[in-house]
């Protein structure tokens, strides 16, 4: 890259081990400079293929603009990174200057008329070019990509569209930093015997790190909102009272009165996502969202939602019960209210299970399951993953493994980064720092798993965390078994409601009985995990199902109510948080997963908006889709592996989804599968 001379190492071609970037000498200041000369750049590349004297071909202009802007691209990749896993208050401030930026140049490309005509002549004569299936298949994205970011709008609507889009962008920005602010601020110090009363070793033991974390006294427990400390804190605090101020924390952030409000926030976001649906031509923002999904219709996503939710509702009622009589024999009160499920329920599973988390976690440790994880990635695609120390990362919790094919080719970088810290962005997510791609003879993607575990000596899982491991590493191999020429169809680059099968998908084999008994070994005697007890967890893993369903489906619900109110509808968030859910009949004692105001799926970006369904969706494909190595008899059936690596893995958005899909399983999916591992037929 030649952007500049300057001693910026953001300027630089980075000769780094692996092409990473040289995080030991990067600086919040870089960046700036350096994303006004990727711009410009980009800009220029830009001009060339639309004002080229040439009639327009593949290689000149769809091609072309594929290649376009990797100097952008390499600085977006690392620096959101950053924002997310390590921010600073130097890297907030930037970040809310550059969002609305980037928004703009993003406008100014999608709204060139010239390159339009370009891409969109070629369009036309698709058929007629000779072009590959991944050639066709990028030339049809790129024209959906314009439309949708309306380049077929007139000049006036396009200015006025183009607005919206830098304002979304500032607001999403907003929505974000807000709610790591209010996680960030919340710390709830358990300063006596009491308080700890009912928490298990592990509990303690992350306590006690997220108190050396924010350098509080040695031997100072403190519960943070992080999920991996809070909902375990839930789930076994005998302090009633505590548990009901950590659950308020959970459901309240973003919606505290003052400068981290997201409730405003939220509601211009609505207001302008309608007036840009309608700009396109659209009812509502769900439908516009809808146009570019695998769901044909807000009505099928209603029917998909609705066929979990009635028989979770009813199997809760029976579940409450069974909580209720439970409360009334230990003496707490009733009603349960919602900070009492977990905490009742785990006492029923130690009762009906003979399961106690405090004897099982140590059989299932950080380590042990990242290498379960990556046996199970040989097994299936004949990867290997070898560890490299010092090479510079953006924080010392980051570790970093070479991946290579059965061969020993390299074909990535793996970047895991699996702690909790008030730096980082609550959640768990796949993110990269490069994408696979065949341009200039092929670029190795480099990959990052972040997780939100909480820290401990060792740092021991719940079955829930690993499920949450193995799925963001499912995500990972989408993005490392990426074998595709245009990175705009590598990897994760999939439509929202099929990106979610690769991750899902890899679930199924963190609770295959066959890989556990191989790696879940106690701690401190090294002996594997007993038979008897892992039957014993397989046979509790549908248990509370309907309150994990309802969790899901009650935001996946509400989310595409909100966006399928009518364009210009204006919406008080707290009021139809409030009227929707007693319309839809949530439980108030199970509550749900994500409440409006701090809702990231939602309000962070648009990824997400009108598609936290797409978990559901996705499960349906993932349930059918593992049946086919059930009924081959084999976890590890290598012919229904090879299927899987060839249709699923690597071919991005290089064909069709619906298409790949049926290639995979040899027919469409059904949703009995999914429902059925629910427990809820």
């Amino acid at each position: 890259m030649s952007l500049s001379q300057e001693t910026n190492p953001l300027f630089e071609d980075w000769q780094t081990p692996y092409g990473l970037p040289p995080f030991d000498r990067i600086l919040p200041e870089h960046f700036p400079p350096a994303f006004d000369a990727a711009m410009r750049e980009h800009t220029r590349e830009i001009e060339a293929i639309a004002t080229a004297a040439e009639a327009p071909t593949f290689d000149n202009s769809a091609a072309a603009f594929d290649a376009s802007g990797r100097s952008l691209r390499r600085l977006d990749h690392l620096f959101s990174n950053l924002v997310l896993s390590e921010t600073s208050p130097a890297l907030q401030a930037i970040e809310r200057d550059l969002s609305p930026r980037l928004a703009a140049h993003d406008n100014a490309i999608y709204q060139n008329e010239a390159l339009f005509a370009r891409l969109h002549a070629l369009y036309e004569k698709r058929a007629s070019l000779g072009l590959s299936t991944e050639q066709t298949r990028l030339l049809e994205r790129l024209q959906l990509d314009f439309e949708r970011a309306g380049a077929t709008l007139a000049k006036a609507e396009k200015a006025r569209f183009a607005a919206i889009v830098e304002e979304l962008a500032t607001l999403s920005t907003q929505f974000g930093q807000n709610v790591l602010a209010d996680e960030a601020s919340f710390s709830l110090t358990l300063s006596t015997p009491d308080d700890l009363a009912g928490l298990p070793a592990f509990v303690r033991a992350a306590a006690l790190e997220a108190g050396r974390q924010r350098g509080l006294p040695e031997g100072t427990h403190v519960i943070t909102l992080s999920p991996s400390l809070a909902e375990p804190f839930l789930t076994f605090s005998a302090r009633r009272e505590l548990r009901e101020q950590v659950w308020h924390a959970r459901r309240e952030r973003g919606a505290h009165a003052g400068e981290h409000d997201n409730r405003p926030v939220a509601e211009r976001i609505i207001a302008l996502r309608q007036e840009q649906a309608a700009l396109l031509g659209y009812a509502t923002y769900a439908e516009f969202k809808l146009a570019d999904r695998m769901a044909p219709s807000v009505a099928a996503v209603d029917e998909l939602l609705q066929r979990a939710w009635k028989p979770a509702i009813e199997k809760a009622g029976h579940d409450r019960q069974r909580l209720t009589a439970l409360a009334t024999e230990l003496g707490e009160p009733t009603p349960i209210a919602a900070w009492d499920w977990r905490y009742l329920s785990e006492k029923v599973r130690q009762q009906s299970f003979a399961i106690d988390d405090a004897q099982v976690k140590p059989y299932f440790s950080l380590d042990a399951m990242v290498a379960a994880m990556f046996d199970c990635a040989s097994r299936l695609f004949g990867l290997r993953f070898t560890e490299r120390h010092g090479v510079p990362l953006y924080h010392p919790d980051a570790r970093l493994w070479e991946v290579a094919d059965s061969e020993g080719r390299m074909i990535g970088v793996f970047i895991g980064d699996n702690f909790a810290r008030q730096t980082k962005r609550s959640g768990a997510w796949m993110s990269i720092l490069r994408s696979q791609s065949g341009i200039d003879g092929g670029t190795l993607p480099i990959v990052l798993n972040n997780n939100n575990f909480a820290k401990g000596a060792p740092t021991l899982l719940g079955f829930d965390d690993i499920r949450t491991l193995f799925h963001e590493f499912g995500h990972g191999l989408h993005g490392l078994l990426s074998n595709v020429r245009y990175e705009r169809l590598a990897g994760t680059n999939v439509l929202a409601d099929f990106v979610e099968l690769p991750s899902q998908l890899f679930e199924n084999w963190a609770q295959e009985r066959e890989v556990l008994l191989r790696h879940a070994k106690h701690v401190e005697t090294g002996e594997p995990i007993p038979a008897a007890l892992l039957d014993r967890l397989h046979e509790a893993s549908r248990f509370n199902q309907a309150f994990t369903t309802l969790q899901y489906v009650g935001p996946a619900l509400m989310d595409m109510a909100l966006h399928g109110r009518a364009v210009g509808q204006p919406v008080d968030l707290a009021r139809f948080e409030t009227e929707y859910a007693e319309k839809l009949g949530i439980p108030e004692d199970i509550g749900m997963r994500h409440y409006l105001a701090h809702f990231q799926h939602l309000f962070s970006g648009d990824s997400y908006a009108a598609g936290y369904y797409v978990y559901m969706w996705a499960e349906v494909l993932e349930a059918d889709g593992y049946a086919a190595f059930k009924e081959a008899g084999n976890p590890f059936h290598r012919d229904t592996a090879e299927r899987l690596l060839k249709w699923i893995y690597s071919v991005g958005n290089s064909i069709d989804p619906v298409t790949a899909f049926k290639s995979f399983r040899g027919r469409g999916p059904s949703v009995e599968p999914m429902l059925q591992k629910r427990g809820l037929l």
